[in-house]
């Protein structure tokens, strides 16, 4: 079977865009964005969690947003925190999340935590998808007080 040559120009095109396109080095990232986890969890009086980190990262696409997702795991359960829209402007921030004592149930000891920063893609003025562009996972130790 024989291929128009037009065809097989375009064909040998597309492939040579293709390679540059997808041959940056393996750390290149267009964004920097990172996220980590404080040491200093707590528990509230009434039984609320309160943990804390820092982050930085780029502007958003404009069709998206950024968040900060905070879950913790301890015996068996899992408490999600977060959700509030951050800035991204490139500055190491401080991010803090709450989870009324209603909600949580955390106990004073160690517990694994882990913290995402998250883009959330929109389409009009719903969530299309969610994507992790940064994570930090460590044990960390609750303790009682303000």
């Amino acid at each position: 079977m024989r291929i128009p040559a037009r065809r097989m120009a375009l064909a040998a095109f597309s492939a040579a865009a293709a390679t540059a396109l997808f041959t940056a080095p393996a750390g290149a990232t267009v964004f920097e964005q990172g996220i980590s986890v404080h040491d200093d969890a707590r528990i509230t009086e009434d039984g609320g969690v309160i943990l804390s980190g820092t982050y930085h990262c780029e502007q958003a696409s404009p069709e998206g947003a950024m968040q900060v997702k905070a879950t913790v795991e301890q015996d068996g359960g899992r408490l999600s925190i977060g959700g509030e829209q951050i800035v991204c402007d490139g500055m190491e921030r401080r991010w803090v999340a709450h989870a009324p004592g209603a909600y949580a149930n955390v106990r004073a000891g160690t517990a694994k935590v882990t913290a995402e920063l998250q883009e959330i893609h929109l389409s009009g003025l719903f969530p299309r998808s969610v994507d992790t562009v940064a994570l930090d996972s460590r044990d960390v130790t609750f303790r009682r007080g303000n």
